[in-house]
Parts: structure tokens; sequence; C-alpha cells
């Protein structure tokens, strides 16, 4: 089993399915020039580098899935999706219902997110909540290397458009990986746990699993659930996991307001409740943009600390140690 970082299996599911499926190109800002290796196997025809243009960009995708190609675009940060939101919503998003189901379009769309970088609020803004309230989008956003690989390869390998937001913070964490796909709408047990679920996404869920390991130095079994795919978005296990444990803090580092973590809640309060011991909260980024200072973007991401705290104040055991963990006041 090879271990490689985030970016590297990343690249690799792309070099396997390009490999193994010659429909499949890859184009969009300076692909061809940060990615030499695949423009040196397969030639500019399937990877090229094209202009600052992400609206023409996602628009050209979306064309091209439709004649039966399965092009993957990288537009480089989230918020620059803010440009190429008609031809992803409107056009990639919907024509296949439009049309009858007569055309599909399997396109990727690549783009980095998420603090760590220190890259301004212009360029790290956590939107994955838009795209999953778009109907026809598929929206995946992976916290391991082995993720990165395995759930790249299902999103090429599906017919519908997949926005596959990478967490900047992760790219260069190391893992195991595999050749194994893993499917689109499969959550992931991370920990095992009996007292409380900690349900999380992206490089949050390692912030849940440092916060486990705190809670249980204090006596408490954290289960932590990674959703993996945030649409579609994987039920079963969500329900299965609150009502094992009956208590569920969800965290993210999207803002608050209609956030992936208002949906997870609702989802448990209205199909769980009867197995809940208490309320379902979110401990999340706040409703502001981000700020380039590295220090600043710790403070505004949620830290271990933060959950410890939470979750000691869910069960009513909280102490003075949670409180200075969190700097938070009593």
């Amino acid at each position: 089993m090879p271990r490689m970082t985030a970016n590297d299996a990343l690249t690799s599911a792309l070099i396997e399915e390009m490999r193994r499926d010659s429909r499949v190109l890859m184009f969009g800002e300076g692909v061809a020039t940060k990615r030499r290796d695949l423009l040196e196997e397969f030639g500019a025809a399937r990877v090229r580098n094209t202009p600052l243009a992400e609206g023409i960009i996602a628009g050209t995708a979306a064309g091209a899935a439709a004649t039966g190609l399965r092009p993957v675009i990288d537009l480089l940060f989230a918020p620059f999706l803010c440009y190429a939101m008609d031809e992803i919503v409107n056009s990639a998003g919907k024509l296949r219902y439009l049309s009858g189901g007569q055309f599909a379009f399997p396109m990727v769309v690549l783009a980095a997110t998420g603090a760590g970088w220190g890259v301004g609020a212009q360029h790290n803004h956590n939107i994955e909540a838009w795209f999953a309230h778009s109907p026809g989008l598929k929206v995946a956003m992976p916290s391991t290397p082995a993720d990165f690989k395995g759930l790249l390869k299902a999103a090429i390998r599906d017919d519908n458009p997949v926005l596959f937001f990478t967490d900047l913070a992760l790219g260069f964490t190391e893992g195991d990986v595999t050749d194994e796909v893993v499917p689109l709408g499969q959550a992931a047990i991370r920990r095992n746990g009996r007292d409380v679920t900690l349900i999380s996404y992206a490089k949050t869920v390692h912030t849940c699993l440092a916060a486990a390991e705190q809670l249980a130095d204090r006596g408490i079994s954290a289960e932590v659930l990674d959703l993996r795919t945030l649409k579609p978005l994987d039920e079963e296990t969500v329900l299965a996991s609150a009502r094992r444990t009956g208590r569920v803090v969800v965290v993210h580092e999207a803002s608050r307001m209609c956030g992936i973590g208002a949906e997870v809640a609702a989802i448990v309060a209205e199909k769980a409740f009867r197995d809940l011991r208490a309320p379902v909260l979110r401990l999340t980024g706040p409703d502001a943009p981000a700020p380039a200072s590295f220090p600043l973007e710790q403070a505004f991401v949620p830290q271990p600390g933060q959950i410890v705290t939470t979750v000691r104040d869910l069960l009513g055991t909280r102490d003075v140690r949670d409180v200075e963990l969190a700097g938070v006041p009593v």
C-alpha cells in the first residue's frame, strides 16, 4: 500500500482515469504547467492551460460533456466559481433533466478551499453549501489522501457534474493510498464511540479526531463521522451513529447560516428525535470573510479545544480545564 500526499493522490487518480478512459481530459488554469507528468503522457490535446476565464472554462466543459467527453477542470480557488455559476448551476446541473435524459454531463470541477495558507478572503471561502443546494450537482470534500484519490476516481466516472473541493491545508498531508474507488454518497466512521457523535468533513475531520483524543482523556467516548460526500449525503450512516450515541455535534469551517451542519441537524432532528438525549449542536466558522493572517485564520476555524468544551457542555461535565483549553468564558 503506497504512502503519498493528498496532492499526489489526486494526480494519481487523474493519471489512472486518463489511462483507463480516452474520453477523460483536463483543462483549466495552469493545469499543463502544474501537472507536467500528465502533459507529457497524454499530450496537449487532453491536458491544456486556459485563459483566466472561469465561465468560459466551465461552459466549455459542459459542452464537452454533452458531446460524450469526460472533462476535469481546475478553477483554482473556490471563490472563483462565482464567475462560473451560470455554466455550472444553470447548464451542467439542469440540462440533463431539461433534456429528459438525452444528454449527460460527466464533468468534474476542482476548486481549492479552506484556511491554512493565508490566501485572503477573495481566495478562501467555503461555499460548498451553495452547490449542495443546486439541483443536479454532486459535491465531494475528502479528508484523507486515500479519499482524494478514491473519490476523484468515482467523480470522473459519474455521469453527473461533481464539485470536488480540495482543502488547501490537506494538500501535503500523507497517508496510505490504494486503487480503490470510493463511492459518492458513502460516509466513513473514522473513530468509534458511544457518548457523542462528531460529524464533519475535509480538514475539520482531523480537528474532531484530535478533540476525540482529548475527550477520551476525560472519560468521554466520541465517535467521529466523516461525511466525505456532501451531496448525495449518507443519511443512513449519520442516523445510525446519532441513534447509537444519542448526541450529535456537527463541525465545519464554513459559516453557520444555511450550512451543511444545518441540513445534518435537521435530518437528525426529523428522523432520530426519539433517540436523542440532547439537542443537536453546530460548531462552525463565523459569518465573516476569512482573514489573510495565519493566526487569525486559526481563530476563524473550529479548534479541538472548542469541540471539547462544546461536548462537555452537552454532557454537563465542563470544568476549568476545558475553559482554559478553549479560551472561552465560563
